[in-house]
């Protein structure tokens, strides 16, 4: 069980080791805003793909129409 949680934090660090390495290489760039404002941008992006695949379409207005249409037809029995 230590050898686990040694083995996890062994991960962990070299994760941020690398991020640190990352983020003082990208602080020596001249075009830091650049990148922030199109980080941003990817980030909406990314958002709006996740939020529309979430949501709930509503069904066809022709469709409901038909239905609705249908099912009147059918009480009536003018079918």
């Amino acid at each position: 069980m230590v050898q686990l949680a040694a083995g996890v934090a062994d991960l962990a660090f070299s994760g941020l080791s690398s991020a640190a390495r990352t983020a003082r290489g990208l602080l020596t760039r001249a075009d830091v805003p650049e990148l922030a404002a199109e980080a941003r941008q990817q980030l909406r992006a990314r958002g709006r793909l996740v939020m529309d695949r979430a949501a709930v379409v509503p069904p066809a207005h022709l469709e409901v129409l038909a239905r609705r249409a249908a099912a009147r037809r059918a009480g009536d029995g003018d079918v």
